[in-house]
């Protein structure tokens, strides 16, 4: 899971760059449509991190608890599943 953490970590820093290139193209007064393609861009890449980030809390978090013999553990796995995919659904 090391390595996915890094990825994400990755990702997170270009989003970074990206949104402080958006600061600045609003100081700099740059077309609007500029700006807006490039906060597309963003939500588009968050979007990507969530997905990674929810990717890998089914096959870690989730896939263990259900493997386990806890039925609660397991139960209580799958509700906090549903909670983010639908709070990830809604936020869309």
């Amino acid at each position: 899971m090391q390595a996915e953490t890094k990825a994400v970590q990755n990702r997170l820093r270009r989003i970074e760059g990206q949104v402080r290139g958006l600061q600045r193209m609003v100081v700099e007064d740059s077309s609007c449509v500029d700006i807006l393609t490039q906060v597309a861009a963003v939500q588009t890449a968050l979007e990507q991190v969530a997905i990674r980030v929810l990717d890998g809390h089914v096959r870690g978090c989730v896939a263990e608890a259900v493997d386990g013999e806890d039925e609660a553990q397991a139960a209580h796995k799958l509700d906090e599943l549903m909670t983010a995919v639908q709070r990830f659904a809604r936020a869309r």
